[in-house]
């Protein structure tokens, strides 16, 4: 994880990068109304343009019913699916370019980890120990807000642990980035094994990824902070792929490589703070998404970037869709769903670098 870090490795298969990110763009409309529309009580997709314009306008007439499903349920859960999606991909690819590695994932710098702790502490300690007047004050949303205060409090240790003199040592980072996951993971197992049969249950779940907290509150929230730590990510393109060439040369070409460093994992931690906050832990999205568009556009990150957000949000979706029809009426938590896809393709991945390195 230093400069002789192998470089992101060629890729064989390229398209035009433009025609790739509105292929990606209509898949995602497809995947935002195959999600509204799928479900224990379908909504025929013809109707849901006129059912989506009767917000704005109400004297366009829909079935009320349908009206309902989609406004209190169904929209805020494909909302929220977009919202984890694109700040999945866009984790993983803000990860995979400071590392300079494939094979980097989110979870690597311990963000996750800090998030799963603080919310499992949440579920199984209860309000009783760690919540008194925040948590009645927070109502139903102090468990998402203890696991992103649990991203940043891992980020903030982590950072303080790696910097040295005002230098932030990417392999450093790394490594105590596993450490911390290694102790998230010690107090997850410590905190699963003294929980009851409930609480046993809320925190199996959660640590599977579900959609199915969504609400226009939480997406009130969770929206325009993803929105705005996106756009911000897109800005670090340039210097992205200077950085690519190794730390010393991105000096030379006038890049701040320290100021990028620290800007971009404190993307990555609001990004899948965010994420796990919402939804919990949704596996290989991150990891997946960033590789999956570099293989289609190249790697020149003023089109990976937004073509990680876009693949990253239609993949939550599709995964959502899944998880509500293989099983119905009940439904996967949508992180069973995404590990099933991912899983093989990391394989794949995994070898395919081991050939590329020889």
């Amino acid at each position: 994880m230093t400069d002789r870090t192998v470089p992101l490795p060629a890729i064989a298969v390229r398209q035009r990068p433009a025609a790739v990110l509105a292929a990606l763009a209509a898949v995602l409309c497809l995947a935002f109304l195959l999600g509204i529309s799928v479900g224990a009580v379908p909504v025929p997709a013809g109707r849901i343009p006129a059912i989506l314009w009767s917000f704005a306008d109400p004297a366009v007439e829909v079935d009320a019913g349908q009206r309902s499903i989609v406004a209190l349920i169904r929209l805020p859960r494909v909302l929220l699916g977009l919202v984890v999606g694109a700040s999945l991909g866009m984790a993983g690819l803000l990860t995979q370019a400071l590392f300079r590695n494939p094979l980097a994932d989110p979870g690597l710098i311990g963000v996750a980890g800090g998030a799963a702790l603080a919310a499992v502490a949440t579920i199984v300690l209860g309000t009783a120990v760690i919540g008194g007047p925040l948590a009645r004050l927070a109502g139903p949303y102090f468990l998402p807000i203890a696991a992103f205060l649990g991203a940043l409090a891992a980020t903030t240790l982590i950072f303080r642990l790696a910097s040295d003199a005002g230098r932030v040592a990417v392999a450093t980072l790394l490594l105590i980035g596993v450490a911390v996951n290694a102790l998230a993971m010690t107090g997850i197992g410590f905190l699963t094994y003294v929980s009851d049969d409930q609480q046993l249950r809320t925190l199996t779940f959660w640590t599977m990824g579900a959609l199915g907290s969504a609400s226009w509150p939480m997406l009130s929230v969770a929206l325009p902070a993803a929105l705005l730590v996106l756009l911000a990510s897109l800005r670090f393109a340039p210097a992205l792929d200077l950085l690519q060439l190794g730390e010393a040369e991105a000096r030379h070409l006038g890049v701040d490589v320290e100021r990028l460093k620290r800007r971009a994992v404190i993307a990555v931690a609001l990004l899948a703070g965010i994420a796990v906050a919402s939804a919990g832990i949704v596996g290989f999205v991150g990891l997946v998404v960033p590789h999956l568009v570099r293989l289609l556009t190249g790697p020149a990150h003023r089109w990976v970037a937004p073509g990680s957000a876009l693949l990253g949000a239609g993949l939550v979706l599709l995964a959502d869709v899944l998880a509500r029809v293989v099983v119905a009426p009940a439904e996967l938590p949508i992180g069973l769903v995404t590990s099933a896809l991912g899983a093989p393709f990391f394989l794949w991945l995994l070898v395919r670098r081991r050939r590329e390195i020889g």
